[in-house]
């Protein structure tokens, strides 16, 4: 009998070992950069998924009845905020029911509040086009925003998970070190960029060209959030006969006509930048993302 009940115990024991850990919260991210941060301080213990992928324009998705699940069964809900959700966002918010994600609960986390922001509009007049009102919100394409958000992203996660807590401090610890010598790196490797001027299709690079000390001379659309125009591009072909750009830039989601256009007229060559993980098929975590982007600058000026 006594073997009988310690052969009984170690097979308990044993399964539950083999058993897999159950994640302790549910993450939700707005963006994909989010979901790869949160990854890096929560690992196996959260359950992580982002609302948007690096194919999609994070200004407006189509809210879908798997999403709206998805926020309902969250714990936590990362997003950037300074608007740049605003369009779809709120209405999520109402349909999920979800009290502990609603914006001023601990559930609900804003990562574009921990950083300088560039941008701040003096005035709002829409007929400056789609201005955000907190700044610019494309604040993921300066590695050093990273550091503040992850930070206070894994605080955040402590909170929630206090039995995790420590766990949380030390990823995060691990991910700075990392991330603080990869950035050693790519500040090396892209000097060349420092002061070269270019064109953007949307003002969403802003952050990546302050990071680089690259010039943003002008962008394909007219104003934030319209569509490039013929009268446009043509006042802007003429504006690089005065001050040339190296290289017109696009992200995935954008359209190629206007870019591949003043790329012939100009005779500059049109680069397309991952302006989060998923972007291209290199990107898959923060790291790959922006030793992509590096690459396909530097790319861009030979």
């Amino acid at each position: 009998m006594k073997h009988l009940l310690s052969r009984t115990w170690f097979i308990g024991v044993l399964a539950a070992l083999c058993m897999p850990a159950q994640a302790a919260l549910n993450v939700l991210s707005c963006e994909a950069e989010w979901a790869a941060l949160a990854s890096e301080i929560g690992g196996k213990r959260l359950n992580v998924s982002s609302a948007t992928t690096g194919q999609q324009d994070p200004h407006r998705i189509e809210a879908r009845p798997s999403l709206i699940a998805r926020v309902r069964n969250a714990d936590l809900l990362v997003c950037t905020g300074l608007d740049l959700e605003a369009g779809w966002l709120p209405v999520l918010l109402q349909q999920s029911g979800n009290r502990r994600i609603q914006p001023g609960q601990p559930g609900n986390f804003v990562a574009g509040n921990l950083v300088p922001r560039l941008e701040l509009p003096t005035q709002l007049d829409r007929a400056q086009g789609d201005v955000h009102g907190s700044g610019n919100p494309h604040i993921q394409l300066n590695p050093h925003n990273l550091v503040p958000v992850g930070e206070a992203l894994a605080t955040r996660l402590g909170e929630l998970d206090p039995a995790n807590a420590e766990a949380y401090r030390a990823a995060y610890a691990d991910f700075r070190a990392r991330l603080e010598f990869a950035m050693q790196r790519w500040e090396q490797q892209a000097v060349a960029l420092n002061g070269v001027g270019v064109i953007a299709h949307h003002k969403d690079m802003v952050y990546l060209f302050d990071w680089l000390g690259m010039r943003e001379i002008g962008n394909l659309e007219p104003k934030p959030g319209l569509e490039p125009s013929s009268a446009h591009l043509a006042a802007l072909l003429q504006q690089l006969r005065q001050d040339p750009a190296r290289m017109v830039l696009h992200t995935p989601y954008q359209s190629e006509r206007a870019s591949q256009w003043l790329s012939a007229q100009a005779s500059i060559p049109a680069v397309m930048i991952p302006n989060t993980v998923g972007g291209t098929d290199a990107a898959t975590d923060l790291f790959t993302l922006f030793e992509d982007i590096i690459s396909r600058l530097l790319g861009g000026l030979q």
